[in-house]
């Protein structure tokens, strides 16, 4: 048989040696029943006809077996794949086709003298000795075939010329023998080629396993590394204009409280407008990053929603009403359990997108009990939503229908903000919408239990109009500086000013302050927390202070949380410096949540 035919009953190179290593692998485990078979059959067999043959067959065999074990272990110390396996399998049947001739002279050296007991005991062998070959060589189906074709040849070949019937009956036996050990060798090497191959293919869904694994951890950390470094940049960015734009809006009070003509007053009114504008924007990257930071702790307690809904109305009605759109919202008697300033910027968000979105129609606000939750809900008339978008509208910084990016529009942080805030109190925002029909976004809050509704305490009464105290404010910005000492002075403080901690130990030193006013970030890496601490350890721990900062990176968020003095956010409203100055000098507790304080007016123009 020609070595091109053969070779079409072989797998691929792969497989092959795969199927090689498995076929090795048996060898050594034969070694030991030769070694012990081979003498056991001398020891049996021998005569004195045939002592002299025998004796140098059992050695053959030894040799064979000894040899054939040590170049399957040293095949298998190399690297079959770069060997040429099919070489490897040629060399093998040259191995067995000896082996199996050496084994089959057995028959020509003792079945012409031997017993009847001695001739059957050699036929078993013989057989039995194909039959475990067939279970060691199959994996390799040519080289199990060429140690069976070799065999037969031999032994067949003494049977039949012993000319005894009995003899030559037993080769015919012999052929479907040798064809029935064919067929179950055949059926072994598909099973093992096909465990193989499932091998192969486990291991390569494991490789791309691997691969999508490693893609998607890439992806990930690129996505974490942008995401980084947006937040840097929004807060390097946010800290760096509210820098100008708290400096600007302190003026701008200053300047309020000047003698000026009709027209130097509409002018200024423009010019608070557009301050009011970017601190607004602002605001709303404040409000993100602090959520991001997870310094929003929610104040749980009951209280009705229709005061509420009745201040978003008289908030944003105006809004709709210039846009032509119909603002309502339903009366409700429902008491939550839930932190009123969160629930009140989730409102005045959805509202405020609501609006914002709806051209003609209108917008409704309304509130359904559902057993223990009553479900606020905000309908519109609006574009609507796709549903492919349900998702995307709730991301940071994304818009619908605002390619280039209006300003008006706002900055896209809006429904972020709603979903951030709903999560805080554990709570579910959800959206239904349908593209040109609308949308409806709903919040649930629980319910409270009947009975808890307390009469809120009248705040502490502060004085509403000026100071008598003096104020130490510590600030590295010059402008800033000179804004807040203008516009304490203004407020009847007397004020002193530093651009260090240094510095500022320095005047309380000359004059013992009343309140210190810090900003966060100072020069050198110091903090006004540091300052803070250095002016109590001066001046005594009773010292009220005031911490203002421009950052919004939710590290420094959360540092500057945890000093607990109490902290406000550049740019800073005149009306929230003057409430904020008020609530550390009378000792009353200032809501931190927000740089919005509840009941206080988003308005430069606030009464002081």
């Amino acid at each position: 048989m020609r070595l091109v035919n053969w070779r079409r009953w072989l797998a691929d190179d792969r497989t092959l040696t795969e199927q090689l290593r498995l076929q090795l692998g048996h060898v050594g485990s034969s070694v030991v029943p030769t070694l012990l078979l081979a003498p056991l059959l001398l020891w049996t067999l021998v005569n004195a006809r045939n002592a002299a043959w025998l004796t140098a067959w059992c050695a053959a065999i030894v040799l064979i077996k000894l040899f054939y074990a040590w170049d399957a272990e040293r095949t298998l110390r190399i690297d079959l794949a770069t060997a040429h396996p099919h070489r490897v399998v040629v060399r093998q049947m040259v191995l067995n086709a000896i082996d199996a001739v050496a084994w089959g002279a057995l028959a020509w050296v003792t079945l012409d003298d031997s017993s009847v007991a001695g001739s059957i005991l050699v036929v078993a062998v013989l057989a039995g000795v194909a039959g475990s070959s067939m279970a060691s060589l199959a994996p390799v189906l040519p080289v199990f075939i060429a140690f069976a074709l070799f065999e037969f040849a031999v032994v067949g070949t003494k049977l039949w010329l012993l000319g005894n019937p009995a003899y030559q009956a037993l080769g015919i036996a012999g052929v479907l023998y040798i064809a029935t050990l064919m067929g179950q060798a055949r059926s072994s090497a598909r099973a093992a080629r096909a465990a193989i191959d499932l091998r192969f293919e486990n291991l390569g869904l494991i490789e791309q396993l691997h691969a999508s694994a490693a893609e998607a951890q890439a992806a990930r950390l690129e996505a974490e590394q942008a995401s980084l470094a947006k937040s840097r940049f929004l807060a390097a960015a946010s800290h760096d204009l509210r820098q100008p734009i708290h400096a600007q809006g302190l003026f701008l009070e200053v300047l309020a409280r000047t003698r000026l003509t009709t027209t130097q007053y509409d002018a200024l009114a423009n010019a608070r407008a557009t301050w009011q504008a970017s601190a607004e924007m602002l605001d709303t990257l404040l409000d993100f990053s602090r959520i991001e930071a997870g310094v929003v702790e929610p104040r749980l307690q009951p209280f009705q929603l229709q005061p509420l809904l009745n201040k978003i109305e008289n908030e944003l009605a105006p809004q709709a009403d210039a846009k032509g759109i119909v603002y309502r919202s339903i009366d409700t008697e429902v008491v939550v359990q839930s932190d009123p300033a969160l629930v009140a910027l989730v409102l005045r968000n959805l509202v405020s997108n609501a609006i914002r979105y709806t051209r003609r129609g209108g917008v409704l606000v309304a509130c359904r009990r559902r057993g223990g939750q009553a479900v606020l809900e905000v309908w519109d008339t609006g574009i609507g939503i796709d549903p492919s978008q349900h998702q995307a509208v709730f991301r940071e910084f994304h818009q619908l229908g605002n390619a280039e990016r209006d300003r008006r529009k706002g900055l896209g942080l809006g429904l972020a903000i709603a979903q951030g805030l709903a999560r805080t109190l554990q709570q579910e925002l959800t959206l239904s919408s349908r593209p040109g029909r609308g949308s409806v976004f709903r919040l649930s809050l629980p319910v409270a239990p009947l009975g808890t509704l307390a009469r809120r305490p009248a705040p502490t009464p502060v004085d509403a109009q000026g100071f008598d105290v003096r104020v130490l404010v510590i600030d590295d910005d010059e402008s800033v500086r000179t804004g807040m000492q203008q516009l304490l002075t203004a407020w009847g403080c007397q004020c002193d000013v530093a651009d260090s901690i240094e510095e500022a130990l320095t005047l309380a030193r000359i004059h013992v302050p009343g309140a210190v006013i810090s900003d966060y970030r100072l020069r050198g890496q110091r903090t006004g927390a540091e300052a803070i601490a250095a002016l109590r350890a001066e001046c005594g721990e009773a010292l009220p202070a005031l911490l203002i900062t421009g950052d919004t990176a939710p590290q420094r968020l959360r540092e500057a949380r945890a000093t607990g003095v109490p902290l406000l956010h550049k740019p800073v409203l005149p009306a929230q410096l003057h409430h904020g100055l008020q609530c550390v000098l009378h000792r009353v507790e200032l809501d931190s949540n927000f740089a919005l304080l509840e009941n206080l007016p988003r308005t430069t123009s606030a009464s002081l």
